[in-house]
Protein backbone atom coordinates (compact mmCIF):
# COMPACT_ATOMS: atom_id res chain seq x y z
CA UNK A 1 0.00 0.00 0.00
CA UNK A 2 1.06 3.43 -1.15
CA UNK A 3 0.56 7.07 -0.51
CA UNK A 4 -0.94 8.57 -3.41
CA UNK A 5 -1.98 12.12 -2.30
CA UNK A 6 -2.73 14.80 0.13
CA UNK A 7 -6.55 15.05 1.52
CA UNK A 8 -5.79 16.81 4.54
CA UNK A 9 -3.31 19.36 6.32
CA UNK A 10 -4.27 20.77 10.13
CA UNK A 11 -2.60 22.62 12.41
CA UNK A 12 -1.29 18.96 14.20
CA UNK A 13 -1.52 16.25 11.41
CA UNK A 14 -1.19 15.45 7.40
CA UNK A 15 -3.40 12.79 6.16
CA UNK A 16 -3.05 11.25 2.79
CA UNK A 17 -4.87 9.19 0.69
CA UNK A 18 -3.80 5.61 -0.70
CA UNK A 19 -4.13 2.73 -2.91
CA UNK A 20 -6.69 1.19 -0.50
CA UNK A 21 -9.71 3.38 -1.00
CA UNK A 22 -11.00 2.17 2.45
CA UNK A 23 -7.46 3.14 4.15
CA UNK A 24 -5.59 6.21 5.43
CA UNK A 25 -1.82 7.12 6.43
CA UNK A 26 -1.96 9.71 9.53
CA UNK A 27 1.43 11.93 9.30
CA UNK A 28 2.07 13.23 12.98
CA UNK A 29 3.33 17.09 12.51
CA UNK A 30 5.81 18.40 15.35
CA UNK A 31 4.05 21.82 15.11
CA UNK A 32 1.65 23.06 17.66
CA UNK A 33 -1.14 25.69 17.92
CA UNK A 34 -3.15 26.63 21.13
CA UNK A 35 -6.41 29.39 21.02
CA UNK A 36 -7.70 28.23 18.17
CA UNK A 37 -4.07 28.89 16.06
CA UNK A 38 -3.69 32.33 17.70
CA UNK A 39 -0.43 30.68 19.43
CA UNK A 40 1.82 29.02 16.99
CA UNK A 41 5.34 26.88 17.80
CA UNK A 42 6.93 23.87 17.83
CA UNK A 43 7.13 20.64 20.44
CA UNK A 44 10.32 18.40 19.34
CA UNK A 45 9.17 14.88 19.26
CA UNK A 46 5.96 15.85 19.23
CA UNK A 47 4.93 14.20 16.70
CA UNK A 48 6.05 10.80 17.50
CA UNK A 49 5.37 11.06 21.11
CA UNK A 50 1.52 11.74 20.01
CA UNK A 51 1.65 8.99 17.23
CA UNK A 52 2.91 6.28 19.70
CA UNK A 53 0.84 7.14 22.85
CA UNK A 54 -2.26 7.49 20.33
CA UNK A 55 -1.92 4.01 18.83
CA UNK A 56 -1.20 2.93 22.28
CA UNK A 57 -4.33 4.20 24.19
CA UNK A 58 -6.38 3.20 21.27
CA UNK A 59 -5.83 -0.35 21.90
CA UNK A 60 -6.36 -0.29 25.28
CA UNK A 61 -9.66 0.81 24.32
CA UNK A 62 -10.39 -1.31 21.44
CA UNK A 63 -9.33 -4.18 23.94
CA UNK A 64 -12.07 -3.29 25.74
CA UNK A 65 -14.58 -3.65 23.08
CA UNK A 66 -14.36 0.41 21.93
CA UNK A 67 -13.71 0.68 17.75
CA UNK A 68 -11.07 3.03 16.70
CA UNK A 69 -9.76 4.10 13.34
CA UNK A 70 -6.32 1.90 13.99
CA UNK A 71 -5.18 -0.39 11.89
CA UNK A 72 -1.22 -0.53 11.56
CA UNK A 73 1.71 2.00 13.31
CA UNK A 74 4.25 1.98 10.01
CA UNK A 75 6.51 4.35 11.66
CA UNK A 76 7.67 6.89 14.23
CA UNK A 77 4.56 9.23 13.21
CA UNK A 78 2.97 7.56 10.71
CA UNK A 79 -0.40 4.89 10.69
CA UNK A 80 -2.57 3.43 9.16
CA UNK A 81 -6.10 4.23 9.85
CA UNK A 82 -9.76 3.15 8.72
CA UNK A 83 -11.45 5.96 6.49
CA UNK A 84 -14.36 7.12 8.39
CA UNK A 85 -16.44 10.33 7.62
CA UNK A 86 -15.40 12.65 10.75
CA UNK A 87 -18.56 14.25 12.98
CA UNK A 88 -17.99 17.57 13.22
CA UNK A 89 -17.96 17.98 16.88
CA UNK A 90 -15.22 17.65 19.46
CA UNK A 91 -16.70 15.89 22.38
CA UNK A 92 -15.33 16.60 25.46
CA UNK A 93 -15.52 14.75 28.79
CA UNK A 94 -14.67 16.66 32.21
CA UNK A 95 -13.91 15.03 35.49
CA UNK A 96 -11.88 17.72 36.76
CA UNK A 97 -12.03 21.52 36.60
CA UNK A 98 -9.41 23.13 34.21
CA UNK A 99 -9.33 25.40 31.35
CA UNK A 100 -12.32 26.69 30.32
CA UNK A 101 -14.70 24.59 32.05
CA UNK A 102 -13.27 26.41 35.70
CA UNK A 103 -13.64 30.20 33.73
CA UNK A 104 -17.04 29.41 33.04
CA UNK A 105 -18.67 28.15 36.23
CA UNK A 106 -15.98 29.99 38.40
CA UNK A 107 -14.59 26.72 39.73
CA UNK A 108 -11.44 26.66 41.10
CA UNK A 109 -8.97 24.85 38.90
CA UNK A 110 -8.18 20.93 40.13
CA UNK A 111 -11.83 21.11 42.03
CA UNK A 112 -13.48 17.23 41.52
CA UNK A 113 -16.78 17.48 39.50
CA UNK A 114 -19.21 15.48 41.11
CA UNK A 115 -20.23 13.29 37.98
CA UNK A 116 -18.07 13.72 35.12
CA UNK A 117 -19.42 15.97 32.30
CA UNK A 118 -19.47 15.49 28.68
CA UNK A 119 -19.76 18.43 26.51
CA UNK A 120 -19.54 19.19 22.32
CA UNK A 121 -18.51 21.98 20.36
CA UNK A 122 -18.81 22.10 17.20
CA UNK A 123 -15.82 21.90 14.78
CA UNK A 124 -15.68 24.77 12.62
CA UNK A 125 -12.46 27.07 12.56
CA UNK A 126 -14.43 30.23 11.37
CA UNK A 127 -16.65 30.21 14.22
CA UNK A 128 -13.98 29.22 17.03
CA UNK A 129 -15.55 26.18 17.55
CA UNK A 130 -18.48 27.11 19.70
CA UNK A 131 -19.91 24.78 22.52
CA UNK A 132 -23.47 23.26 21.52
CA UNK A 133 -25.60 20.58 23.02
CA UNK A 134 -27.58 17.86 21.76
CA UNK A 135 -30.81 20.24 20.33
CA UNK A 136 -27.98 21.91 17.75
CA UNK A 137 -26.75 18.90 16.82
CA UNK A 138 -29.99 17.58 15.56
CA UNK A 139 -30.84 20.96 14.39
CA UNK A 140 -27.97 21.29 12.12
CA UNK A 141 -27.84 17.96 11.24
CA UNK A 142 -24.25 16.75 12.78
CA UNK A 143 -25.56 13.68 13.87
CA UNK A 144 -28.65 11.60 14.55
CA UNK A 145 -30.28 11.12 18.05
CA UNK A 146 -29.05 7.09 18.38
CA UNK A 147 -25.53 8.25 16.58
CA UNK A 148 -25.20 10.73 19.50
CA UNK A 149 -26.50 8.17 22.25
CA UNK A 150 -23.42 5.70 20.65
CA UNK A 151 -20.95 8.66 20.66
CA UNK A 152 -21.70 9.47 24.46
CA UNK A 153 -21.88 5.85 25.43
CA UNK A 154 -18.66 5.83 24.53
CA UNK A 155 -16.91 8.58 25.38
CA UNK A 156 -18.08 7.45 29.25
CA UNK A 157 -16.59 3.83 28.47
CA UNK A 158 -12.99 5.82 27.49
CA UNK A 159 -13.33 8.18 30.06
CA UNK A 160 -14.05 4.76 32.60
CA UNK A 161 -11.23 2.70 30.90
CA UNK A 162 -8.43 5.50 30.14
CA UNK A 163 -8.77 6.74 33.64
CA UNK A 164 -8.41 3.45 35.32
CA UNK A 165 -5.32 2.19 33.27
CA UNK A 166 -3.79 5.72 33.62
CA UNK A 167 -3.98 5.58 37.44
CA UNK A 168 -1.64 2.46 37.44
CA UNK A 169 1.02 4.69 36.07
CA UNK A 170 0.34 8.07 38.14
CA UNK A 171 -1.62 9.88 36.04
CA UNK A 172 -4.55 11.85 36.59
CA UNK A 173 -7.16 11.99 33.51
CA UNK A 174 -8.40 15.42 33.99
CA UNK A 175 -10.58 15.97 31.04
CA UNK A 176 -10.02 14.77 27.27
CA UNK A 177 -11.80 15.66 24.19
CA UNK A 178 -12.33 12.98 21.23
CA UNK A 179 -13.77 12.58 17.84
CA UNK A 180 -15.88 10.35 15.78
CA UNK A 181 -16.42 9.22 12.05
CA UNK A 182 -18.71 6.97 10.25
CA UNK A 183 -17.21 4.30 8.10
CA UNK A 184 -18.34 3.32 4.88
CA UNK A 185 -20.92 1.29 6.54
CA UNK A 186 -22.01 3.51 8.91
CA UNK A 187 -20.33 2.60 11.71
CA UNK A 188 -19.41 4.46 14.40
CA UNK A 189 -16.10 4.58 15.56
CA UNK A 190 -13.51 6.67 17.39
CA UNK A 191 -10.95 8.40 15.22
CA UNK A 192 -8.65 11.22 15.37
CA UNK A 193 -6.06 11.24 18.65
CA UNK A 194 -5.65 10.17 22.48
CA UNK A 195 -2.69 12.45 23.65
CA UNK A 196 -0.74 15.03 25.11
CA UNK A 197 -2.43 17.34 22.83
CA UNK A 198 -5.57 16.41 23.40
CA UNK A 199 -6.01 15.50 27.02
CA UNK A 200 -4.99 16.99 30.48
CA UNK A 201 -2.85 14.65 32.44
CA UNK A 202 -2.19 15.56 35.64
CA UNK A 203 0.78 13.77 37.81
CA UNK A 204 -2.09 11.73 40.48
CA UNK A 205 0.70 12.73 43.43
CA UNK A 206 2.12 16.12 42.76
CA UNK A 207 -0.15 17.57 40.43
CA UNK A 208 2.37 18.48 37.69
CA UNK A 209 0.82 19.21 34.41
CA UNK A 210 1.99 16.73 31.54
CA UNK A 211 0.20 17.99 28.66
CA UNK A 212 -0.10 21.25 25.80
CA UNK A 213 -1.29 23.13 28.76
CA UNK A 214 2.49 23.26 29.45
CA UNK A 215 2.93 24.92 25.94
CA UNK A 216 -0.28 26.84 26.31
CA UNK A 217 0.75 28.35 29.72
CA UNK A 218 3.89 28.92 28.63
CA UNK A 219 4.93 26.79 31.74
CA UNK A 220 8.23 25.78 30.50
CA UNK A 221 9.68 22.06 29.97
CA UNK A 222 6.88 21.30 27.53
CA UNK A 223 9.28 18.75 25.95
CA UNK A 224 10.13 16.82 29.26
CA UNK A 225 6.10 16.62 29.86
CA UNK A 226 5.41 14.89 26.70
CA UNK A 227 8.70 12.45 27.05
CA UNK A 228 6.96 11.55 30.86
CA UNK A 229 3.97 10.78 29.27
CA UNK A 230 6.15 8.08 26.73
CA UNK A 231 7.56 6.87 29.58
CA UNK A 232 4.73 5.94 31.79
CA UNK A 233 2.94 4.60 29.23
CA UNK A 234 5.64 2.71 26.99
CA UNK A 235 8.48 2.61 29.12
CA UNK A 236 10.23 4.74 26.46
Amino acid sequence: MEKVGLLYEGKAKKVWTTTDKELLIVDYKDDATAFNGLKKGTIESKGIINNRVSNHLMKVLEAKDIPTHLVEEISDRETIVRKVEIIPLEVIVRNIAAGSLSKRLGLEEGTKLNKAVLEYCYKNDDLGDPMINQYHVYALGLATQDELDIIASYSFQINDVLSKYLSKVNIELIDFKVEFGRTSSGEIILADEISPDTCRFWDTVTKEKLDKDRFRRDLGNVEDAYHEILKRLLGE
